[in-house]
C-alpha cells in the first residue's frame, strides 16, 4: 500500500529534502509552501502522481484549509504529517529584539502547526498515521539571543508530548526531531537575508546538512507501527554544549 505523506515547508531545507527522500521511496507526497516556483521542481523530478505541490502560507488558516479540499483523489488520505515549516527571525537579545519578529515566529512556529495538526488529526486517528513535528536544540538549551524562537520551539516538543498522551491507545504515533546546527537558509532568513552571516556561522563547522535530518524524517516514519521514538536530539559533532554564563563586578 502506498502512503501519503503531507511536508511543510517543503521549499527549502529539510522539508524540500524531505519531500525528496520519501518521494525516491515511493510515498506519496504533498509538498506545501509559500513559493510554487519552488515547489513545482519537486512535481517535475517525479510526477505529478507521486508529488502534489499545495502552494500557500502556513499561517493563513482560510488558505491552508482551501488547499486541503482541493487535494486530488490519490493524496487525500494522509498517513503522515511532517511539521516541518517554522523559522527564526532575528539574534537580538529580548529587550532589544523586535516584537514583530517574536510574532512572526510564533504564528509560524506555533499557530500554525497546531491550527494544520488539529485539522488532521481525525484522519491520522482513522488511518492509525503519524506526527512527526520539527522542534530545535534551542528549545531545550538556551543561549543569548534564541528567546522567543526558543520558546517556540519548545512549545512543540511539549506539544508533541501532550498529543502522544491524548493519543494514547490510538495507534498513532507522535514524534519529536530536535535538530542542532544544519547548514540551510535558516541562517538567512534569521538575519533577514545576511548570506555574509550564514557563510560565517558554518565555515569550518562541519553542520548537518538538510539530507542528514531528512533521512531521520525518513527512519522514524518508516519504523514498525508498534515503535515510537519519542524525541530525536540530533548535532553534528562538533557542536557541544556551551558553559553557562557568569556577569561580574
Amino acid at each position: 500500500m502506498t502512503r501519503t505523506a503531507l511536508i511543510t515547508g517543503a521549499t527549502s531545507g529539510f522539508g524540500a529534502a524531505a519531500v525528496h527522500r520519501f518521494a525516491q521511496a515511493g510515498w506519496r507526497v504533498i509538498a506545501t509552501g509559500r513559493r510554487a516556483e519552488r515547489l513545482q521542481p519537486l512535481v517535475d523530478a517525479y510526477g505529478p502522481e507521486r508529488v502534489h505541490a499545495a502552494v500557500f502560507d502556513v499561517r493563513d488558516s482560510a488558505a491552508m484549509e482551501a488547499a486541503l479540499a482541493a487535494l486530488p483523489a490519490g493524496f487525500a488520505d494522509i498517513d503522515l504529517l511532517v511539521n516541518n515549516a517554522g523559522l527564526a527571525q532575528g539574534t537580538a537579545p529580548a529587550q532589544s529584539a523586535s516584537l514583530e519578529d517574536w510574532r512572526t515566529m510564533i504564528d509560524t512556529n506555533v499557530t500554525a502547526l497546531v491550527t494544520l495538526t488539529h485539522r488532521l488529526l481525525p484522519q491520522l486517528v482513522a488511518r492509525k498515521g503519524a506526527i512527526i513535528n520539527i522542534s530545535s536544540v534551542a528549545g531545550v538549551y538556551p543561549y543569548p539571543g534564541g528567546n522567543a524562537y526558543g520558546g517556540t520551539k519548545a512549545f512543540v516538543s511539549q506539544f508533541s508530548l501532550g498529543l502522544r498522551s491524548d493519543l494514547h491507545g490510538s495507534g498513532v504515533r507522535v514524534t519529536t526531531i530536535e535538530p542542532g546546527m544544519a547548514e540551510t537558509e535558516f541562517t538567512v532568513v534569521r538575519t533577514h537575508g545576511d548570506q555574509a552571516a550564514s557563510d560565517k556561522l558554518y565555515t569550518g563547522a562541519n553542520p548537518m546538512t538538510a539530507d542528514d535530518i531528512a533521512e531521520q524524517i525518513f527512519w522514524v516514519a518508516s519504523l514498525p507501527a508498534h515503535l515510537n521514538i519519542n524525541r530525536l536530539e540530533v548535532m553534528p559533532v562538533s557542536q557541544s554544549f556551551a558553559g553557562f554564563q557568569v556577569a561580574r563586578d
